[in-house]
């Protein structure tokens, strides 16, 4: 097996996927396998399928649905793997945070026993933790030292879900500290260009063992990291310069909107990365009228969006939402299922068929 030392951030496009619920908040397990399956897409879309994320209502739902998600979510992701015929194999990832430090271990040894290839940590986000380096230093690094296999740990730094609204973001110099451990091997960072800056140009520093990864977690920053100045894979931006200077580029993007439509976002991350500024912008206009539409549709509902996407797609049976997450009723629901319709549109008539998702899962 390979060692966790020997272990890299994998590159590309995560998908936090969704959590199936019943009206009554049951999970329905052959629709969360029906999820992994349409965002990777045949290899197509997901180079990661991130189970119990914020997207995935993981503050939401109960501990036990939030583990049985990851077991899930890491079986499929197997079956997928000994079926794709070429490319990189699909990585499985556990969102392990919970309310409590307690939770949150046994959240780890749950996804370590379902198989996950890696874990998602966001230490901030965690009630009563007052030393998130210590927390990870010493009581993750306790757990993945007894346990019969160790995964890489990513941490997660996101403002949104922060348990004390005045420390919103992990310290620098605490993710250095961090990135010390041979188990931490990334960040995924949803938070303003300027702090994501800040993480990448610290990131030269966290390199000390290896590879440290920057993931980008919102997502539409993409356009704006790799905008070239001029031509396809014309000479680079100044932006681009100083990302460069400030350590390297983020190795990868983690897109909620991409469970909707996997293809157009593998897209997405992949003709940023080249540099194409043509197909970008198509791309572009396609993934920002998806957003504008979850808007339309009657506010910041975005998960009760994405679920209501993959019912009209036949991905899932129901697109109910988590105790306390803003739900999509009607009209709001038909006029978003007008918006998406025409954003498909848009997506058929601006990129290569192959990089469309196709209307209904395979």
């Amino acid at each position: 097996m390979r060692s966790v030392e020997d272990a890299r951030p994998c590159p590309g496009l995560s998908v936090p996927v969704v959590t199936a619920l019943s009206p009554s908040g049951e999970l329905l397990e052959d629709d969360q396998r029906a999820i992994v399956r349409f965002v990777v897409q045949d290899g197509y879309g997901a180079d990661v399928v991130f189970a119990a994320g914020t997207t995935g209502e993981w503050d939401r739902i109960s501990p036990d649905v939030q583990r049985r998600v990851i077991q899930i979510c890491a079986e499929e992701v197997a079956k997928v793997n000994a079926t794709l015929t070429s490319g990189r194999p699909v990585e499985a990832w556990a969102g392990v945070t919970a309310h409590s430090p307690k939770q949150t271990l046994e959240n780890l040894a749950a996804a370590i026993a379902a198989g996950a290839d890696a874990a998602v940590l966001a230490p901030l986000s965690i009630r009563e933790l007052r030393d998130p380096v210590r927390f990870v230093a010493r009581d993750v690094a306790d757990l993945l030292d007894a346990s019969p296999r160790r995964i890489p740990v990513y941490l997660y730094d996101n403002a949104d879900i922060a348990a004390d609204p005045t420390v919103p973001h992990i310290r620098t110099k605490q993710v250095k500290a961090m990135s010390r451990l041979d188990f931490v091997r990334g960040i995924k960072v949803s938070a303003p260009l300027k702090v994501l800056g800040n993480y990448t140009k610290a990131a030269a520093n966290f390199r000390e063992r290896g590879e440290f990864g920057i993931y980008v977690g919102n997502a539409l920053d993409i356009f704006d990291i790799f905008r070239p100045r001029s031509g396809w894979l014309g000479s680079a931006s100044a932006r681009w310069q100083k990302w460069r200077m400030r350590g390297g580029l983020p190795v990868g993007v983690v897109a909620g909107p991409a469970n909707a439509m996997p293809r157009e976002w593998a897209r997405a991350w992949q003709v940023c990365r080249a540099g194409d500024e043509e197909r970008m912008a198509h791309v572009r206009e396609v993934v920002e009228a998806f957003r504008a539409g979850t808007r339309q549709a009657g506010g910041k509902r975005t998960i009760a969006c994405l679920k209501r996407s993959l019912l009209t797609r036949g991905v899932i049976s129901s697109d109910a939402v988590a105790e306390g997450t803003p739900s999509l009723a009607r009209p709001d629901a038909e006029r978003f299922d007008e918006i998406f319709e025409q954003v498909r549109t848009l997506a058929a008539d601006k990129l290569v068929a192959t990089w469309v998702t196709p209307e209904r899962p395979r």
